[in-house]
């Protein structure tokens, strides 16, 4: 992953990768963001932790209701207040909401 070229999204503050487990493996920050090392660790293993959780839904919702398609999950985003992270895979870009054009993140991360 080009975390550089995420980088040139608009409204990006930050593109990370991390681990399995949500340890911060590779990180970008934009120059004058207020996040740093320690919170995109945090958002790392915040990731995980919400991928597991909507797994768990995905998985209840095909086997209460029998309807397909919700499995697997590839990519979610997280809505905050003033920036908000996209993640597909193990790799994640924080944006800026009043920048963010969220589909043309979801597309570049899934194109790798």
């Amino acid at each position: 992953m080009n975390l550089e070229k995420m980088m040139d999204l608009p409204g990006a503050l930050a593109a990370f990768t991390y681990s399995d487990k949500g340890d911060l493996q590779s990180h970008v920050l934009r120059e004058g963001t207020e996040l740093t090392p320690q919170v995109l660790d945090l958002l790392a293993h915040s990731c995980v932790a919400n991928q597991a959780i909507a797994s768990m839904e995905a998985r209840g919702w095909e086997a209460l209701t029998g309807q397909g398609g919700f499995e697997p999950l590839k990519g979610f985003s997280m809505v905050g207040l003033e920036w908000s992270v996209v993640v597909d895979g193990n790799c994640g870009v924080v944006v800026k909401n009043r920048d963010a054009d969220y589909e043309a993140t979801f597309n570049a991360l899934q194109a790798g």
